[in-house]
C-alpha cells in the first residue's frame, strides 16, 4: 500500500489503537497496533462507484466501538459447574466475566462485524476455558457430556462462517492463551505434532528455525499461509479444511494432515500416522472438516518441507480477457511440468482494483497496457510464485512463462507480485477501516471444474451485481489440473448486519445453483450449515448425521447449526438440481 500522503481531502480513518476492553477490539481484524487504509486513488475510485462524497467520509457511520465491554448477560451455569472447571484447569484459568466471553462468541464474517458495531449479543458462552493439556480438555468433554452442557471452541477466532458462535451458551475452550504447544518433531519422518491452539505464525517460525529450537540438519516450513494466517490456528485449518495460499504445490491442509487425536463423548480417537493405507474409509478424512461437531481436535501430526526461500521464482502477467486467461492457466495446470507454489488469477474488475492496491498504476507498466492493447475492464492480471528444489522452482515457472506468452500475457516482471506478497495478510485490515464509514467488504468461495468454471463465474458474479453500486472481484487461486476455487469478495455501501445476511443468503444460493461446490476452504459452520444438505444430496448427508449420532448423540458439541446438523427443516435449502 502506498504510504504517500493525500494531496486532498482525506477522511479521518480511525488509527488510534483501540482500547484492549472495547467493542473494537474484539471486532477490528487482527494486531490492535496495525492499521492499514485506502490510498488516495483507490478512496477517489470508490467514491465514485458508491456514490459517496467528502461529505460522507466526514462523520463516522455510527458507533466505532471504542468503548468499554459491559453486558448485561450473567451465567446461566450452576455454580457447582464453574467449580468443576476450576478443577480440572485452575481457578485463574476460568472466567465469567464480560470481555473474555463477548472476545469469543463471534468470528470475522461481515455479518459478525455489523452485529458487533451495532452491540446486537445474539449469544455468549456462560464461561469461558483456557485449557492448558489434552488430559484438561478430554476431561472438559467428560464433564461436559455428562451434563449435557454445550461445548464449544475458539482457535485463531478468523471464522467467516459462524463456525465459532456460543449459540447456546455453556463453555467456550479458548485455545491462545495456553493450547500452543510442540509435542514432537520427528525429521526423519519430517512431521511435528502439536497442540491445536498453535497459531500460523508460531507453527511457521518454529519450524524455520528447526536446527536451533530441536537440532535438526535443516529449516522447514509447514508450507500452509491462508490469508488469515497471522490469525489462525492450527485446529481452525483442521476442522473446516483449509487451504492456504500457496496450496497449489504444498496441497491444502488434508493433504498436509497426518494424523488426528480428538476427544469426544465417547472417548479419545486417535487416527494412524501412516502415509498411505487400505483399511477401509479413511479416518483422517472423515474427521477432516467435522467443525467440532464430533468433538475437540485436540493433537494434529503434520508434513513439514524443507525451506528454501531462496529458490523461489516469482512471476506475474497480464492477458487480454478473462477466457484467454483461463485457457492459459488450465494449461499451466495440465502440462504436467510442476505445480507453481502460489498461483492466482484475477478476473477484469479485480484486476482493475489490484492495479491501484499494488501501486501498479504509479508505475510505466500502466502506460503499456493501453499501448499494447491491454483494455481496462478486459485485462486480467496473473501472479504468482515457485517453490521446491531450484531446479523444479526454475523448470516450473519457465513453463508458466512459456505458456502465458503463448496465450498472449505479457510479463510484468516480480513488481507485482513482490506488492502482493507485502499486502497479502494485511489487506483484511481495510475491511474495518472503511467500515467506519459503512462500506461493508466481505468474500464467499467456491470449487469448480474447468468445464463449469466460466458458468459459474458469470452466474455468480450476476447476482453478487444486482445489489447496485457494488463492487464484485473474482480470483482463481487453490488450482488442480481438473479445475480451481473462484474466490469473489463484494465491497458495497451496508451497515445492517439483516440485510448484509438476506444478501449474503442470495450469493450462497447462486452457488449451489450455478453447480459449484459451495465452499474450498473456508468450510461450512452455521451461516452456510443451511446449504449443506442440498449440496450433498439428502442420502449423502445422511452419513453426516449417522456419524454426529455415533460420536455426539446428545448433540453438545457445538450445537446452533453447525454443519447444518440441527437446522429446522424449514430453513434448509435445496437448489441443486435433482436434490429435494
Amino acid at each position: 500500500m502506498s504510504t504517500k500522503p493525500y494531496k486532498g481531502f482525506e477522511p479521518n480513518w480511525v488509527k488510534t489503537v483501540a482500547p484492549s476492553n472495547s467493542y473494537r477490539s474484539i471486532f477490528r481484524w487482527g494486531d490492535p497496533t496495525y492499521i492499514k487504509y485506502p490510498k488516495e486513488s483507490l478512496y477517489k475510485m470508490m467514491k465514485e462507484k458508491f456514490q459517496m462524497t467528502d461529505d460522507d467520509f466526514k462523520k463516522y457511520d455510527g458507533d466505532i466501538g471504542m468503548d468499554e465491554v459491559k453486558l448485561d448477560a450473567p451465567c446461566n451455569l450452576a455454580p457447582e459447574h464453574i467449580r468443576a472447571l476450576e478443577e480440572i484447569v485452575g481457578k485463574e484459568f476460568v472466567t465469567t466475566e464480560d470481555y473474555p466471553r463477548l472476545a469469543v462468541a463471534y468470528g470475522k464474517t461481515g455479518y459478525d462485524a455489523l452485529r458487533l458495531r451495532n452491540r446486537r449479543i445474539d449469544c455468549l458462552p456462560d464461561v469461558v476455558v483456557y485449557p492448558d493439556t489434552t488430559e484438561q480438555i478430554e476431561k472438559i468433554v467428560a464433564y461436559s457430556t455428562e451434563h449435557n452442557i454445550p461445548l464449544y471452541v475458539y482457535g485463531g477466532g478468523s471464522s467467516v462462517t459462524r463456525g465459532v458462535e456460543p449459540t447456546k451458551g455453556g463453555i467456550s475452550l479458548d485455545m491462545r492463551m495456553r493450547y500452543n504447544k510442540v509435542l514432537s518433531f520427528n525429521e526423519t519422518d519430517q512431521t511435528i505434532t502439536v497442540q491445536t491452539g498453535m497459531s500460523g505464525p508460531k507453527l511457521e517460525e518454529t519450524l524455520n528455525q528447526a536446527e536451533k529450537l530441536f537440532g535438526a540438519k535443516r529449516a522447514y516450513t509447514c508450507g500452509h499461509f491462508p490469508q488469515s494466517f497471522e490469525y489462525s490456528s492450527v485446529g481452525g485449518w483442521v476442522v473446516t479444511r483449509g487451504a492456504g495460499q500457496n496450496s497449489t504445490y504444498y496441497g491444502c491442509i488434508t493433504d498436509i494432515v497426518v494424523s488426528q487425536k480428538y476427544a469426544t463423548p465417547i472417548g479419545t480417537i486417535e487416527t494412524s500416522r501412516y502415509p498411505r493405507e487400505a483399511t477401509g474409509p479413511n479416518l483422517n478424512q472423515i474427521m477432516m472438516g467435522s467443525e467440532g461437531a464430533f468433538g475437540v481436535l485436540t493433537e494434529v501430526t503434520l508434513k513439514i518441507f524443507r525451506y528454501m526461500p531462496e529458490n523461489r521464482k516469482r512471476f506475474s502477467f497480464i492477458f487480454h480477457d478473462w477466457e484467454t486467461a483461463m485457457e492459459a492457466a488450465r494449461e499451466m495446470m495440465q502440462c504436467e511440468a510442476g505445480f507453481s507454489s502460489a498461483f492466482r488469477l484475477s478476473d477484469p474488475e479485480e484486476t482493475n482494483l489490484m492495479l491501484r492496491l499494488y501501486n501498479v498504476d504509479e508505475t510505466p507498466l500502466q502506460k503499456l497496457f493501453d499501448v499494447r492493447g491491454y483494455k481496462d475492464m478486459e485485462r486480467c492480471l496473473f501472479l504468482g510464485f515457485t517453490d521446491g528444489e531450484k531446479g523444479y522452482s526454475k523448470n516450473v515457472a519457465k513453463n508458466i512463462r512459456r505458456i502465458a506468452h503463448k496465450y498472449g500475457g505479457m510479463s510484468l516482471t516480480s513488481f507485482v507480485t513482490k506488492s502482493w506478497e507485502h499486502g497479502r495478510f494485511t489487506d483484511p485490515y481495510l475491511r474495518d477501516t472503511m467500515l467506519d464509514f459503512g462500506i461493508m467488504t466481505d468474500t464467499l468461495e467456491c470449487t469448480v471444474n474447468w468445464s463449469n468454471m466460466a458458468k459459474v463465474h458469470d452466474e455468480v458474479r450476476a447476482v453478487c451485481h444486482a445489489l447496485p453500486n457494488t463492487i464484485v472481484t473474482t480470483h482463481m487461486s487453490h488450482c488442480y489440473p481438473q479445475g480451481a476455487n473462484l474466490y469473489f469478495i463484494f465491497i458495497t455501501r451496508m451497515d445492517d448486519a439483516d440485510k448484509f445476511k438476506a444478501y449474503h443468503s442470495t450469493i450462497l444460493d447462486a452457488i449451489q445453483r450455478s453447480g459449484a461446490a459451495m465452499s474450498h476452504h473456508h468450510g461450512i459452520g452455521k451461516m452456510f450449515g443451511p446449504w449443506l444438505e442440498g449440496q450433498l444430496g439428502r442420502t449423502e448427508y445422511g452419513m453426516i448425521r449417522t456419524l454426529k449420532e455415533y460420536f455426539d448423540p446428545n448433540n453438545n458439541m457445538n450445537p446452533g447449526g453447525t454443519l447444518g446438523l440441527d437446522t429446522p427443516e424449514e430453513e434448509k435449502r435445496f437448489l441443486k438440481e435433482g436434490v429435494k
